[in-house]
C-alpha cells in the first residue's frame, strides 16, 4: 500500500506546503484562510465554556459556535475547538467534569473507547456528502491501519450506505459546507463510544495517501487522541500551545516528548503524506488500549 509512517500522542485533525489533516481537524497550513461568517458563528463564548476547554487543556483562543452539517443534510448548532475539534455543550462539560475528577490523564476511562470493543463504522454513499470512489478506498485503507495492529483491543467493522444511524461512526465529505480549506474534523469519546461524526473536505486533489492519512488522523481523535505537536504546531509553521492547563496532553510512556515529524496526528500534514502510523503511534495505541 504505502510506505512512510506518522505518530499519534495526542488528540484531533492540514493547504499545500502542509496539507489539512483536519487540523482536528486535521489541516494543511494556510497563509491565507477565508473566515465564512454565519449568524451563529457571532454568539458569545460563555464563560463556563471556556472554563471546560481550559480544563481540558485545550486552547482556549479557538472556540467559536457554528452550524455542524449531519450526512443526510441536517445541522445543529456545535462548538468548534481548535479548528478541527466539534463538541456539544454537553458533551464539553462532561468530559471537563471526568477530567475534573479523574486520575490527572488527559482522558478518563469515561472518555476513552471501551477496552475491546468492536467499532462498527460506515463510509457514506448518499447525496452530495458521499465520500467519492478515491475517499471510500482511503477510508478501507485508513481502517486497516487500525486493524492490522497487534496488541490492541479495539477493532473496527468496516460497511458503506446510508443507514449509519445505527453505526458507531460515519466517515463523509463535507466539502459542499467547507468550500474553502482542505481537512477533517472529528471529536472525542464519550461513554465508552468512539465519536460519530468524522468529515473530511477538499481532499479530492490530493493522492488517496493524502486522505487516507486525514482520515487515519481524524479517527484518531475519534478514539482519543490529540495532536503529537500540541505543544507547538511545528507541523503547521506556527509556534504556539494548544492546551494550558495542564490537565491533558499528558505524555504517553515509550512515545517521544519532543517533535515527531512523522506522526499522523501531527496538527498539520503535507501533501506528500503516505498515510501510515509511524512506530510511535503504534506504540501510542498499543498503551492506550
Amino acid at each position: 500500500m504505502r510506505t512512510f509512517k506518522m505518530g499519534l500522542v495526542g488528540i484531533f485533525a492540514l493547504s499545500l506546503v502542509f496539507v489539512s489533516c483536519t487540523q482536528d481537524e486535521n489541516e494543511a497550513p494556510t497563509t491565507d484562510q477565508t473566515d465564512l461568517t454565519i449568524p451563529v458563528s457571532q454568539k458569545k463564548i460563555p464563560k463556563e465554556v471556556r472554563d471546560a476547554v481550559i480544563k481540558l487543556n485545550l486552547n482556549s483562543d479557538y472556540i467559536k459556535y457554528d452550524t455542524f452539517h449531519f450526512p443526510d443534510g441536517t445541522t445543529e448548532e456545535r462548538l468548534y475547538i481548535e479548528k478541527d475539534l466539534v463538541l456539544s455543550e454537553e458533551q464539553l462539560f462532561a468530559m471537563a467534569e471526568a477530567a475534573e475528577d479523574g486520575d490527572g490523564r488527559q482522558y478518563s476511562t469515561d472518555n476513552l473507547v471501551s477496552q475491546g470493543r468492536n467499532i462498527s463504522i460506515i463510509g457514506y454513499t448518499g447525496g452530495s456528502q458521499a465520500l467519492s470512489s478515491k475517499e471510500r478506498t482511503a477510508l478501507r485503507w485508513a481502517v486497516n491501519n487500525y486493524n492490522r495492529l497487534s496488541g490492541v483491543s479495539i477493532s473496527f467493522t468496516l460497511t458503506f450506505g446510508t443507514n449509519y444511524q445505527n453505526k458507531d461512526m460515519v466517515v463523509y465529505n463535507n466539502t459542499v459546507n467547507n468550500p474553502y480549506g482542505a481537512g477533517g474534523s472529528a471529536g472525542f469519546p464519550s461513554g465508552g463510544y468512539p465519536y460519530k461524526y468524522v468529515q473530511i473536505y477538499g481532499l479530492s486533489g490530493y493522492s488517496t495517501n493524502v486522505n487516507e492519512h486525514v482520515i487515519t488522523h481524524e479517527i484518531g481523535h475519534s478514539v482519543g487522541f490529540r495532536h503529537t505537536d500540541w505543544f507547538s504546531r511545528q507541523s503547521c509553521g506556527q509556534n504556539s500551545n494548544e492546551g494550558t492547563a495542564g490537565v491533558g496532553a499528558n505524555h504517553i510512556a515509550g512515545t517521544p516528548t519532543g517533535y515527531d515529524p512523522t506522526s499522523i496526528m501531527l496538527a498539520c500534514f503535507s501533501s506528500s503524506e503516505d498515510g501510515e502510523f509511524n512506530s510511535n503511534d503504534i506504540k501510542a495505541l498499543q498503551t492506550m488500549y
